[in-house]
């Protein structure tokens, strides 16, 4: 993709996906699920991670984006169609969900929250990354959709406390939110700010462009 290929945007990944994979913990011999996988990058990495990795998006474009993502790494990823409100799969299928910048564009958020809870094991884990609602980011992304932009236009950016509650409501046992990327999107405030990314994270999820979040599938 042409934003992983600039500079902002492979800083930007790298910090993400560095808190995404420190949320989610050892994946070796897991089964992961990754909810809008896109173009599969993330689906890819948890394969190398050692994980058994299903990847399902709700666009073909981005299924054969993602088989071409997993040729070029030689990951035998699963993928397929599908959409986060109605996954087709079987109660209890992951040790692992995970969902990035999908819920945002999803109509029944609630509705795909409860089918990943679903799916996941009891004592599953599901991580969750969205882009925060008070950030310079989506505040950016709200006014290209203003402009025209029909897919940012439907978008539906949530504060920490809102994704919090969306998780819980799903039946999961929810960690406190934790943010990434302080910056606003420009390369010279990434490559500068990089550094400290994390120590501001470790304070505070206010303002974070990307809030993750942890949650379990309680044991009965």
């Amino acid at each position: 993709m042409r934003w992983r290929r600039s500079g902002l945007g492979a800083i930007t990944d790298d910090i993400e996906h560095a808190l995404i994979f420190e949320t989610a913990g050892n994946l070796a011999d897991k089964r992961v699920l990754d909810v809008g996988c896109g173009d599969g990058t993330l689906a890819a990495a948890a394969w190398e991670c050692g994980a058994d990795v299903t990847g399902l998006d709700a666009s073909p474009a981005m299924i054969e984006a993602a088989v071409r993502t997993a040729r070029v790494h030689r990951a035998e990823i699963d993928l397929a169609v599908g959409q986060a409100e109605q996954l087709p799969f079987a109660d209890g299928s992951f040790d692992l969900v995970v969902s990035i910048t999908t819920l945002c564009f999803v109509a029944d958020a609630a509705g795909a929250l409860g089918e990943m809870a679903r799916v996941l094991k009891p004592g599953g884990v599901l991580v969750i990354a969205e882009l925060g609602k008070r950030s310079v980011w989506a505040a950016l992304r709200r006014m290209r959709g203003w402009l025209g932009n029909s897919m940012w236009r439907k978008a539906r950016f949530r504060t920490a406390k809102q994704l919090s509650r969306l998780v819980k409501d799903a039946g999961l046992a929810a960690e406190p939110v934790r943010g990434a990327v302080y910056y606003p999107p420009g390369e010279w405030f990434a490559r500068a700010m990089a550094p400290i990314d994390g120590n501001i994270g470790g304070m505070s999820s206010m303002d974070a462009a990307i809030l993750v979040i942890r949650a379990h599938r309680p044991i009965d």
